[in-house]
């Protein structure tokens, strides 16, 4: 039985009999329809709708929430009441400078270790991005900008800095989904092809410039999500 905290509000479940394979699918799960923006800010977050989708009760749900609660990215205030929190300037801003300095380390760290058959990968992601930019697709765009990324970082030995970095797209994912579906797709910049030309040449500097590149162009684009009132 869990210690009963402010931020687990679901002291009644025997999380015993949940089996820790299926708590850590939901618990991932959920945390990539966070990534993606599957889950909008402002918007309850309905336990009973999510387990339904899942195909599973609504407790393994509740314990993965509120593992993400203790993350930062959504928030408990009752069982009833679960919703991404509301952004806020400083907040922002603290995600986008642990971003600038997480993401341009971990990809230094991990251009040693990109082999060809993720270099393959990391280019199929880049052309489902275009396609999803050419077709104004914002979810896939969402999906394969992830999946772009992931691979990347996911190359550098570095699990708890991965793990951080994952975390932090949590929190700014839901409104990255709002603002860019609200813009559209023609205002996205991609700074992608700069990034394979770099591990391709085996330019770490080079890689850090357009990962860094890259989080500026989110970041000048996300400045609109307080003016839209998220």
């Amino acid at each position: 039985m869990r210690a009963v905290t402010s931020a687990d509000p679901y002291p009644d479940g025997a999380d015993g009999d949940i089996p820790a394979s299926l708590r850590e699918k939901v618990y991932e799960d959920l945390r990539w329809r966070l990534i993606t923006g599957r889950i909008a800010p402002g918007v309850g977050i309905s336990t009973r709708g999510l387990a339904l989708e899942m195909g599973v009760s609504q407790m393994p749900v509740r314990d993965a929430l509120s593992r993400i609660a203790a993350e930062g990215a959504v928030e408990i205030r009752s069982k009833r009441a679960v919703m991404v929190p509301r952004m806020t300037p400083v907040r922002f801003e603290e995600i986008m400078q642990l971003r600038r300095l997480l993401e341009p380390m971990v990809s230094r760290a991990a251009l040693p270790h990109i082999t060809p058959d993720v270099l393959r990968q990391i280019r199929q992601a880049d052309a489902a991005i275009d396609a999803a930019l050419a077709g104004g697709d914002v979810r896939a765009y969402m999906d394969s900008n992830h999946r772009f990324h992931s691979l990347i970082y996911g190359a550098a030995p570095l699990p708890l800095a991965l793990r951080m970095i994952e975390s932090l797209w949590m929190q700014f994912g839901p409104f990255m989904r709002v603002v860019y579906g609200r813009y559209g797709t023609a205002n996205l910049v991609d700074q992608h092809r700069q990034a394979i030309a770099a591990i391709v040449a085996g330019d770490a500097d080079a890689l850090v410039a357009a990962v860094s590149a890259d989080i500026g162009d989110c970041a000048d684009l996300m400045q609109d999500w307080e003016r839209l009132n998220l």
